[in-house]
């Protein structure tokens, strides 16, 4: 064969080896709007999720795991892309992931991997180069059809499904497949009103977290029938917090603390537990050095492979949040490091709100309350105005994060470290505050005269009226580093 034409067929031959005979396969369950603390393996006395439990009980649980966001697609976006959302070109809702951002099933399905998508996707449409299949299930959960995936995947290749539910989304949706809980059994935080409808809005609640857990117990049971149990790498996590006043959109960890549990029965042989800290972009790295693949560049996730073998390992000494438009304007930063928790508000003259935090019936219940002045402190955070500028809190004290310890002259150290460590996460990633932002996608509600008044728009405007972007003025989808990560020895 003449060199030239040997020369272009090498150049043809794929970059990327075929995947190892014993290659793990890998399956991450996303719920839709659901708090860490809500499984019964993360300690809630009611809600039943025995599936998910018993992966906890014969795997790892992490205990410290968050989000990079508390908001839906920029969320899924920065897990499927392992970058921040200002630096995926999605950061606020509804935003359509770029084509320019890599994937990483992409990367596995490159490597021979069969990939498919089911459920809630909220990224991109129903074709998309890192998956061969992308469903839209079926069911009042989207999960319908997630074992017939696993029954009718390829029996020669390793495979990585993402089976995304749409619970425990509103409007609530009632099915057979899980129990409907008494208001007895309801917990009430401390943040919201203890009235009959609230119960009740939480008990419905309830039954969409089980249905979730309901399904992965299905898809369990058939990858043991199959055998693949034990060399199957499985996640279980949430895109943001219950949709609930101060939980979903919000930097506190009843909004960006995730449940993170991991199954993966040929490496985690005792079941245990671990406090090491860990962000939902490091899921990316971690499933490719799994596979055995290189983490491209673009990646600004950790690898929590050192924490799967050992739960007392540390990968990071801190985690990084954003809060970006989400129906309403706003810029929050967030970082997690030692016992502390820190915000940063950019956008202080104006409520903290998405529009969980006043819709009916547990919203309502609470602006009721507060109109009538029958709030208490714990209630009145989300009809704060102006907000607070810097929030800082020792969440190892108090898990709702209730006392701001930022004027406290006892934590003046971790506050100053704080300040610094958003400075050069916001510095080395590109991050900004737009002088363009989106705005509001309607007037938020307010209180006059004791009782609660909804504005109506000047106009009708688009439902998501994007404008600039964090990050955008710094070319941010451009950059991959990923500011701190561990503390200098």
């Amino acid at each position: 064969m003449h060199p030239f034409l040997l020369a272009l067929l090498t150049l043809q031959i794929p970059l990327f080896a075929a995947p190892a005979e014993n290659a793990p396969n890998f399956i991450f369950f996303i719920a839709d709007d659901v708090s860490q603390e809500d499984f019964g393996c993360y300690g809630h006395p009611s809600i039943q999720t025995p599936n998910v439990d018993a992966l906890a009980a014969n795997g790892m649980r992490f205990d410290n795991a968050y989000l990079t966001t508390s908001s839906c697609s920029p969320s899924r976006c920065s897990i499927i892309t392992g970058r921040y959302p200002h630096n995926t070109g999605a950061p606020e809702l509804h935003s359509k992931l770029p084509d320019s951002q890599t994937r990483f099933p992409e990367l596995l399905r490159q490597a021979g991997y069969y990939t498919a998508l089911s459920g809630k996707n909220h990224m991109f449409g129903n074709k998309d180069r890192a998956f061969d299949l992308i469903t839209q299930g079926g069911g009042p959960g989207k999960e319908d059809d997630w074992v017939q995936i696993v029954n009718d995947r390829p029996s020669d290749r390793p495979f990585f499904f993402w089976f995304a539910s749409s619970d425990a989304h509103r409007v609530w949706q009632k099915s057979e497949h899980a129990p409907e809980y008494a208001l007895e059994e309801v917990v009430v935080p401390p943040f919201l009103i203890d009235s009959e409808t609230t119960r009740q809005d939480l008990a419905d609640y309830y039954h969409e977290v089980s249905r979730f857990d309901h399904f992965i117990g299905l898809v369990v049971a058939k990858l043991k029938e199959q055998d693949v149990f034990e060399n199957t790498v499985i996640v279980v996590a949430a895109d943001n917090g219950r949709p609930f006043p101060r939980c979903k959109s919000r930097l506190y960890d009843s909004g960006i603390k995730t449940p993170w549990v991991v199954s993966y029965p040929e490496l985690i042989r005792n079941a245990s537990t671990t406090n090491s800290l860990v962000s939902s972009i490091d899921l990316s790295a971690t499933l490719l050095e799994l596979a055995g693949l290189e983490k491209p560049e673009t990646i600004q996730g950790q690898s929590f492979l050192p924490i799967l073998r050992d739960p007392q390992a540390r990968t990071r000494d801190m985690v990084f949040s954003e809060h970006n438009w989400h129906v309403y304007k706003n810029h929050e930063r967030m970082v997690r490091f030692g016992d502390y928790l820190y915000i940063k508000n950019n956008y202080p003259d104006q409520p903290n709100l998405c529009s969980e935090a006043f819709s009916p019936p547990s919203g309502k219940d609470l602006w009721e309350a507060h109109a009538k002045g029958k709030t208490n402190t714990f209630q009145q955070q989300v009809f704060a105005n102006p907000c607070p500028e810097e929030e800082l809190y020792r969440v190892t004290d108090e898990p709702h994060q209730f006392t701001n310890l930022a004027s406290n002259p006892e934590h003046a150290q971790a506050l100053t470290k704080a300040r610094q460590l958003i400075s050069d996460w916001s510095t080395q990633t590109g991050d900004s505050i737009p002088t363009n932002p989106t705005p509001h996608r309607s007037p938020p509600p307010f209180i006059e005269d004791g009782k609660i008044v909804f504005p109506k728009p000047d106009k009708k405007g688009p439902r998501n009226p994007h404008a600039e972007f964090p990050g955008q003025s710094n070319n941010a989808t451009q950059i991959n580093q990923p500011g701190p990560i561990r503390f200098p020895k």
